[in-house]
């Protein structure tokens, strides 16, 4: 007799128990038992092995076995348990590895002296950006996508980073050079972000809201009004002179180099409690990507979760996009290789690839780019040209849009 039909017999078993059907013997139990003879302990008497007890036994025995073939999950199987954690692994010593290159590459000071650690503490902010930046653009990118069902779409799409621009552009048209020193500082810093939260929320609060709210539309007029806000700048920066140009530009390409110590504190708060919030409703976001119908046939509010989601989308941008500038393709990078990497559905497991991926990504970027090309302000640059190459690579292999 074969293993599977070991199995699926004693699943049967299992089955016919549970409905209190008594199973029938197969044909090679019963010609052993005719050929063994009645019972010698009569046919009322339990003979010798076939108590209550133990048939009581074989039947919880075999229950268990048939509910461990059915079992399944987002890593099913131990392969699949074991890759993950293996690339999981593979991530962290990566990670490590960059902080510590970046802690003591070029540091003069042996390492664990007074003056090591001195040095290391001035290089540790680039880090703590480092960290918040991917923080912010993986969760808010993979959640941004859970809830479009559309992997080619970023949170940038909506317009963040054309009102940043627009705002940048506008202080330095209306006040000159000077502008930029007006936006510095955290009440500045506050601003910013809180205009940029107030613009995705009146979007989503015009087109979602109503008895005909319509993600698609929303996405489109997102798409539109990010163009227009862009446009706009674009035209204000036109009649600047060259010196005022060359100055905001530097403020308009993401860079680690932007952000300031004093954010610091303001962005852990707000991305800890958004992307906090975004994890702990990814039970919430599995079903969302289910599909609405699906979703709202599993008892989910869906109109209501998708607000909630893209709201806590729109301050993780708008955190990240303030702090360093736009980055518009490096969400879609990070989420683009953490699927592949995870492998799975549950987002519980792939937030924390995405994170890390997108630290590998960024602090290796910095890595290079600064004690390799003595050009640490290109990193959003290159992050734009690695990650727009990645998309149009995807658009072309996937074949539609």
């Amino acid at each position: 007799m074969t293993a599977h039909h070991t199995r699926t017999t004693s699943r049967l078993h299992a089955d016919a128990a549970e409905a209190g059907i008594a199973p029938a013997p197969d044909s090679a139990q019963a010609t052993r038992a005719s050929a063994a003879g009645p019972d010698p302990a009569g046919p009322g008497l339990p003979g010798p092995g076939h108590t209550d007890h133990e048939r009581a036994d074989r039947r919880s025995t075999d229950r268990r076995s048939a509910d461990r073939d059915r079992q399944s999950g987002p890593l099913p199987g131990r392969r699949a348990h074991k890759r993950y954690w293996l690339i999981f692994s593979a991530l962290c010593v990566l990670a490590a590895a960059f902080t510590f290159g970046s802690l003591a590459y070029d540091n003069p000071m042996p390492v664990g002296s007074r003056g090591f650690w001195l040095i290391a503490e001035m290089r540790t902010t680039n880090l703590v950006v480092i960290l918040i930046v991917a923080f912010c653009q993986a969760i808010a990118t993979v959640a941004f996508q859970t809830v479009t069902n559309n992997r080619i779409l970023t949170p940038s799409i909506m317009g963040f980073e054309s009102l940043y621009r627009l705002v940048q552009t506008g202080a330095v048209f209306f006040i000159g050079a000077t502008g930029l020193v007006a936006l510095t500082g955290l009440w500045q810093f506050l601003l910013q972000i809180v205009l940029m939260v107030a613009f995705a929320a009146a979007l989503y609060g015009w087109l979602l809201a109503g008895r005909s709210g319509n993600l698609q539309v929303t996405l489109l007029v997102g798409i539109v009004l990010g163009g227009g806000l862009g446009g706009l700048a674009t035209f204000m920066q036109r009649l600047l002179t060259p010196s005022e140009f060359d100055i905001l530009t530097a403020r308009l390409i993401g860079s680690i180099a932007n952000a300031d110590t004093s954010y610091l504190g303001v962005s852990i708060g707000l991305a800890g409690v958004a992307g906090g919030l975004l994890w702990a409703k990814a039970g919430t976001l599995n079903v969302l990507s289910l599909g609405r119908d699906t979703a709202v046939n599993l008892g989910i509010n869906h109109r209501r979760q998708l607000i909630i989601v893209l709201l806590l989308v729109s301050v993780l941008m708008a955190v990240s996009t303030a702090l360093v500038g736009p980055m518009t393709f490096l969400g879609f990078l990070v989420a683009m290789i953490a699927y592949q990497l995870a492998d799975t559905y549950d987002h519980r497991l792939v937030f924390p690839i995405a994170w890390l991926t997108g630290f590998v990504v960024l602090a290796g970027s910095h890595f290079v780019l600064k004690h390799v090309f003595y050009a640490e302000g290109a990193v959003g640059i290159i992050m734009e040209v690695v990650g727009g190459t990645f998309f149009l690579v995807y658009i072309l292999r996937k074949g539609r849009l």
